[in-house]
């Protein structure tokens, strides 16, 4: 006994894009860091200590942007449309803060400990 005429079923047809849509993340990953970057080095060049602070981001108003953009990343992370591109800037605020951190380092690794 085959049954010729089955039940309609309520399921959703299988996604076939391909897992694609990677460019949102990779843009996402160069714009975050690139304007991360911009924003620091553009912004920061004042406040080394023989500059004498001469702009309004010294001390713990640096962290400012970085959270502004880390509310906006996660805003963007957390809308079904946008989330790949929020998932993206993300990551983007990581590589920043690994390679910062290695130029940082690197920086200060060459000083000399005269006075």
């Amino acid at each position: 006994m085959s049954d010729d005429n089955p039940e309609p079923r309520d399921e959703e047809p299988p996604n076939k894009s391909g897992g694609g849509g990677g460019l949102p993340i990779l843009l996402g990953i160069l714009v975050g860091a690139i304007a991360l970057y911009a924003l620091y080095f553009g912004t920061t060049a004042g406040i080394a200590p023989d500059e004498g602070y001469k702009t309004p981001l010294a001390g713990p108003a640096v962290f400012i942007p970085i959270a502004v953009y880390l509310a906006i990343a996660g805003a963007l992370a957390v809308w079904p449309r946008t989330s790949r591109l929020g998932a993206g800037l993300l990551i983007g605020l990581g590589v920043f803060t690994l390679l910062g951190g290695g130029i940082c380092v690197m920086a200060l690794s060459q000083m000399s400990s005269r006075i």
